[in-house]
């Protein structure tokens, strides 16, 4: 290609203004109409570019207006050049002319970018404060919305235009009501589609360009818009013009986009081609594969080894690989380690793709016979795979075995569903033996039900489920670092696993068995003033991972309803779902809504804690199993909690949900307790005298720890806070506030004096009781237990309710029980969260929203009453045990729950081949009998039936299976056997 830039001559303004205004269409114009300075130095210095490759038309803070010499793919290579250094695009606006600059062999490329974009918040205020669109403009976009858009809501028009106008008044202000219509239809589509929409049009003006319309709710808050215009440069799309829009409504961002293009090698772009089709596929998984990642970069963008969605299947192996093997032997298995592996061997990694392509593909014919011989040659390549280097080889080789093994083992995925912000993979948890000895040893020796794997832009994880009806909490673990997000990828799969094996001991007071969901999200790029994006990334996790859950099991006729998803397993499947770590009230609504919408088999009865259910904050129900078995444990060893003086340590601040419930029940009932210590996310407070009562009840479920006032504070007595640090040069300093005989004094620690004293606390600080009501799981462990006990080798506590999962590892308590703490272990005394999320599920299943609401006070109420009887059942047999076999508790906890578990498998079998039998009595009676009180009322009991029979078989033998534990007199059973036994065999 010739250069031309020597040989332009220049240009006079009169002529280039000419020259636009005959090159250039009327929208570019209208969309530059407010920038008069930037266009006058376009007319006097548009000749310049025969010398330069881009003239600066603006160049303020908040905006860059550059005209450039048009040549294929330089928006993005214009983006990609800058990425990283700009700040998040609230506007977006490209055009081209018609024709070469004069002089020029090429046309003439403009580019605007706008940095304004507005927060949810600030939209929020404005809307409540009123917007004042201009009428005149309302009618002209409100005429244009009837002539081109018929299937938009009016009703929604002035709503969703007083948040365009918020966000945007210039854009609103200068372009023309056609296209004003066509931003505010395309939002409103965006969201009725579930956040996630793609149209393409045709532009009737002869110019043979299709308009390209993409909306997308929270963005990638950067690099989003540079990754869209690699996807229409790789696949040839040449954009004539373009308008970008960061957009909020107040509740989240949306990235509304129009993008006007052309093939390069001529046609059109039409929705019925296999052109539309790949630039779906390509644009929607901008959605789960990052720009920033490895596999992008370099399969995608650099060498155009594999389209965007093998690339992100590639990445997907990558973390399924990684947390199933890094468990057992982390140093071997780190991420970059298995990382490597796929993207050294880009051949292997293709093969990998082709054969789960193969497995799943819904238009494949005789898709089974061709998988079984692509499988039969990869297992051969992963086989014989040597490079001549033994140790990478051995890896790499155990590495692609594990991904077979994923391959073989998935029953169904929505990997081909358009419309995804997240893959499920649904696997037969046989896949765990096929992995061998050497990367389950470190798991409990049972095998789940059913694992599911979940992997999306922004984080992956697992549902892990014990029996076919199975419910757990959903958890979201943020990862503010590189060093977080490895550290727990890591670590991953096994808590997961044992956080759902935990939960299966504890649900053995219900009908479903135990199961867990645990999400990474790496949050490690948000810089700390981005903080506000890190909410809007949760959010946009969870509604992808929810979607994607319901891609694979949504059923119709126990095969999964969604075309597009192959299914092996063909079976329905009832999965419960309910709130933990970082699952928002907003959140658990939402999720229950789109249950409901998408006809999930429990409809609204997927998610627990919602307002058309017993929410766990507001109704304390974890907490009152804890304090109850706290309570009854304390009595054991001689305290009278209710009258007497005596003390408390407690991680988990006021305004969790365990915690800060646990603190309100034990105020309320335990009037001379004294809390020592109190520990949460953003501070510590030790006061040896106890901390201020009515300070804490001040901000008792409203405020972290942080918000305790130190004027409250006893002598000798310190808060240490974890946030509001300052720097000193390199220094990241702590504030500690300590009260003396004299007032309230401070001082700064370094980071790690604080790190030191600040994890210390829960093992140095003496009290009678210990809760931990929050916390990482691990965190006393057969490392660290001996830190629990004080320099006279007494145990810092003398009982140990835990109220937060796994907080301690299983050898750490019995370590710690060996030195006579009793230590009640969270199966046991954390079960009261779970019961009720069952009871709540019931509930959905029996009522109406209406009537549920009009008698929820009275359910609850029979549900809290549920709860503390089912506590007290449990921590009086325990300690009962305790006293005639002098075994540890949590050895009795986990006997118990197994005995009741495997009276519920037998029971459910018999009760799933004798379905008539809960119809009948004494059968009703039992099955009436696990129900709260309001359920057995005459109005009410015959609602039984509306029960699925799978579920009363379930009731019938959780109701039972826990009676024949609880409620056993072993010799009297044993001479009722012994009779029944001679009846049936002696009798004369």
């Amino acid at each position: 290609m010739s250069d031309d830039r020597v040989s332009s001559p220049a240009f006079d303004p009169a002529a280039n203004r000419a020259w636009l205004h005959a090159s250039m269409a009327s929208y570019f114009f209208d969309a530059m109409r407010d920038e008069p300075d930037a266009m006058a130095i376009l007319e006097r210095e548009l000749g310049t570019l025969g010398v330069n490759d881009r003239i600066i038309l603006a160049d303020r803070p908040r905006a860059i207006i550059t005209a450039n010499r048009n040549v294929p793919g330089s928006i993005y290579e214009a983006l990609a050049l800058r990425a990283g250094r700009l700040p998040p695009i609230s506007y977006a606006m490209f055009a081209h002319s018609s024709s070469a600059i004069p002089g020029l062999e090429h046309s003439l490329e403009i580019q605007r970018l706008e940095f304004d974009c507005k927060t949810d918040a600030e939209i929020a205020e404005g809307l409540r404060a009123g917007v004042s669109v201009p009428p005149e403009l309302r009618r002209e976009v409100a005429a244009a919305m009837r002539e081109d858009h018929r299937d938009f809501d009016m009703k929604e028009l002035d709503a969703l235009l007083a948040i365009l106008w918020l966000n945007n008044p210039s854009y609103v202000r200068v372009s023309p009501p056609r296209r004003v219509a066509q931003t505010l239809r395309l939002l409103q589509r965006g969201d009725r589609e579930g956040g996630l929409y793609l149209d393409v049009s045709p532009v009737q003006d002869g110019s043979r360009e299709t308009r390209v319309s993409f909306a997308v709710a929270t963005p990638p808050h950067r690099g989003f818009l540079t990754q869209l215009m690699e996807v229409l440069n790789r696949l040839e799309l040449g954009v004539a013009r373009a308008y970008v829009l960061d957009v909020s409504t107040g509740v989240q961002p949306w990235a509304l986009c129009m993008f006007y293009v052309r093939p390069r090698g001529g046609g059109t772009l039409d929705a019925r081609s296999p052109l539309f089709a790949q630039l779906q596929r390509e644009l929607f998984n901008t959605q789960i594969l990052a720009a920033s990642s490895p596999e992008y970069r370099e399969l995608v963008a650099a060498t155009r080894a594999m389209s965007g969605e093998d690339a992100s299947l590639v990445r997907a192996f990558v973390a399924f690989c990684h947390t199933n093997l890094a468990h057992a032997r982390p140093d071997r298995f780190d991420w970059e380690e298995v990382a490597n592996a796929f993207q050294a061997n880009p051949q292997m990694a293709a093969r990998l793709v082709q054969l789960f392509r193969t497995r799943f593909d819904p238009g494949l014919a005789d898709r089974e016979k061709a998988f079984a011989r692509l499988h039969a040659e990869a297992r051969k390549a992963v086989d014989d795979y040597d490079t001549g280097h033994r140790h990478l080889d051995a890896l790499r080789r155990d590495v692609f075995r594990c991904c077979l093994a994923f391959i073989r083992h998935t029953l169904k995925t929505n990997f081909f569903v358009k419309e995804k912000q997240a893959f499920a993979f649904r696997l037969d948890p046989a896949y765990l033996a096929e992995l061998g000895h050497d990367f389950t040893a470190d798991l409990p020796p049972s095998t789940p039900f059913r694992v599911t794997f979940f992997f999306t832009r922004h984080g992956f994880g697992y549902h892990v489920g014990f029996s076919d009806i199975a419910r757990g909490g959903w958890r979201t673990v943020i990862c503010r670092t590189d060093d977080d997000f490895l550290t727990n990828a890591a670590t991953l799969f096994r808590e997961n696993f044992v956080l759902a094996h935990t939960q299966h001991f504890k649900n053995k007071d219900i009908y479903e068995g135990g199961s867990k969901l645990v999400m990474l999200m790496d949050a490690s790029m948000l810089e700390s003033v981005e903080r506000d994006q890190e909410t809007l990334r949760l959010y946009k996790l969870q509604r992808g991972v929810a979607n994607a859950f319901l891609d694979v099991f949504v059923t119709k006729g126990g095969v999964a309803a969604h075309p597009a998803v192959v299914d092996y397993y063909r079976e329905d499947e009832a999965i419960e779902l309910g709130p933990d770590e970082n699952m928002h009230d907003r959140m658990i609504e939402e999720i229950a809504e789109l249950s409901k919408r998408r006809g999930y088999l429990l409809g609204i009865g997927v998610m627990s804690s919602k307002r058309v259910g017993i929410n766990h904050k507001e109704y304390g129900v974890t907490s009152t199993g804890v304090v109850k078995f706290a309570e009854i444990t304390m009595r054991e060893l001689g305290f009278d909690v209710r009258r007497g003086d005596f003390s408390v340590k407690l991680t988990g601040g006021p305004n969790g949900d365990v915690a800060g419930n646990a603190l309100r029940l034990m105020l309320k009932r335990w009037p001379e307790v004294r809390f020592r210590l109190i520990l949460d996310g953003t501070a510590a407070l030790h006061d040896p005298e106890g901390a201020s009562h009515d300070e804490l009840r001040r901000i008792l479920l409203r405020e972290d720890l942080h918000a305790f006032d130190p004027k409250a504070l006893h002598p000798g007595a310190f808060l240490l806070y974890r946030t509001g640090t300052r720097k000193e040069g390199l220094r990241e300093l702590h504030r500690k506030v300590g009260r003396t005989g004299k007032g309230v004094t401070e001082e700064w620690l370094s980071r790690d004096d604080f790190s030191r004293e600040f994890g210390s606390l829960v093992f140095s600080v003496e009290a009678d009781l210990f809760i931990p009501g929050g916390g990482r799981p691990e965190t006393i462990d057969r490392e660290n237990w001996k830190r629990f006990l004080l320099e006279d080798g007494r145990p810092s506590a003398r009982a140990i309710v835990e109220g937060a999962n796994s907080f301690l590892t299983p050898e750490a308590r019995d370590q710690l029980q060996q030195r006579g703490v009793v230590v009640m272990r969270d199966a046991s005394a954390n079960k009261c969260g779970v019961i009720s999320s069952s009871y709540e599920i019931i509930a959905n299943l029996l009522f109406s929203e209406e009537e549920f609401l009009r008698h929820k006070k009275r359910y609850v109420k029979g549900v809290l009453e549920i709860l503390e009887r089912r506590a007290s059942d449990e921590a009086n047999l325990i300690l009962a045990r305790r006293r005639e076999s002098g075994l540890p508790c949590t050895r009795i906890s986990d006997a118990l729950s197994g005995e009741i578990n495997e009276n519920y498998a037998r029971l459910f079998r018999y009760f799933q081949t004798h379905p008539e039998l809960g119809t009948k009595e004494p059968f009703r009676s039992a099955l009436l009998a696990h129900l709260p009180a309001m359920v057995r009322e005459p109005a009410f009991r015959k609602r039984v039936t509306r029960l699925p029979q799978k579920y009363r078989s379930a009731i019938l033998a959780a109701e039972l299976g826990s009676s024949m534990v609880y409620r056993a007199d072993r010799e009297a059973e044993l001479e009722d056997a012994l009779r029944l036994h001679l009846a049936r065999h002696y009798a004369g």
